[in-house]
């Protein structure tokens, strides 16, 4: 799909490096690219796509076979940076219960620790669908395939995810086997971050970025957190402390988290080294820190 895509867009080849060829399924790790801690179990995703397991905290791993053998994987594309599984999201309470996230394949869930996944990625039918000109976005069907990032919201039921993916933010409330498009209201469908309230699951952050051509750093090079307090229905810009002008930095996947206070603070770094910080759930950041290398990856002990 990501082939497909640059092979009919001369400028988006252009800004990826020419068309992406297809995966080379090895069976080679070339990179680890997240982990995920499940009652007792240690997880691992990969760059080629694979998800390991550990038992013994890590001291050795075996494939997750379920998913590797998943039927639908000779149809997964790679996203810009390969095909990589970067997001590991466990369920608080369901020791079998766990959602990962694939570029560019989608949401895959299992129930049974592993032995068997559902791929999620089915649209809710009650939003009208906008069709693009973009073959990774989907359609009325289903989401586009290039999930950026996953989280679970918080809540007694532990089945409500947010995402953010390559066209769009899309909320479920069933764990996964419907998505709603809460893209609304937000100045663009691209991004890479998003991040839930660890008390209230209609509390949510993410950082819209211009997209592909356009440059991966904030619409108009002026930062913004853009927030929302009912689950996506309505988003407001939060600026205070944030540069507002020739800020082209971009904040990955991984990049961005909260604590677990009951009044939020929120947390996110750039690709050009520096770390900013809310206390009072998003409303005024300032930056604590700078020239620090590329900031992959924000998480919180407490």
């Amino acid at each position: 799909m990501m082939a497909e895509w640059a092979a009919g867009d001369p400028d988006f080849a252009a800004s990826i490096g020419g068309v992406p060829a297809p995966a080379p399924f090895t069976g080679e790790v070339e990179a680890i690219w997240s982990l995920g801690y499940s009652h007792g179990t240690l997880f691992a995703g990969s760059k080629p796509e694979q998800l390991f397991a550990s038992y013994d905290g890590g001291e050795m791993w075996e494939t997750v076979r379920g998913l590797a053998e998943h039927p639908s994987r000779d149809s997964w594309a790679p996203g810009a940076v390969g095909l990589t599984l970067h997001t590991i999201v466990p369920h608080p309470s369901k020791p079998g219960r766990l959602w990962v996230g694939i570029s560019a394949a989608g949401v895959f869930a299992t129930s049974d620790g592993g032995e068997s996944w559902d791929r999620l990625n089915r649209r809710e039918n009650t939003v009208p669908y906008v069709a693009s000109d973009r073959p990774a976005s989907g359609d009325a069907g289903q989401t586009g395939l290039c999930v950026h990032n996953m989280v679970r919201a918080a809540g007694a039921d532990g089945d409500t995810l947010d995402q953010q993916n390559h066209h769009g933010v899309f909320r479920s409330r069933d764990g996964g086997r419907t998505w709603r498009e809460i893209t609304a209201g937000l100045p663009s469908t691209f991004g890479f971050p998003i991040a839930v309230h660890p008390h209230d699951l209609d509390t949510l952050w993410t950082i819209p970025l211009n997209g592909d051509s356009q440059g991966r750093f904030p619409r108009v090079a002026a930062a913004a957190v853009w927030k929302s307090t009912d689950g996506g229905e309505t988003w407001a810009d939060k600026r205070a402390g944030l540069p507002q002008e020739s800020c082209f930095f971009t904040v990955l996947r991984q990049a961005m988290a909260t604590d677990k206070a009951d009044l939020a603070g929120v947390y996110f770094g750039t690709n050009n080294g520096s770390v900013f910080a809310s206390s009072d759930e998003g409303e005024h950041w300032q930056e604590i820190a700078r020239h620090l290398p590329a900031v992959l990856c924000v998480e919180i002990l407490q």
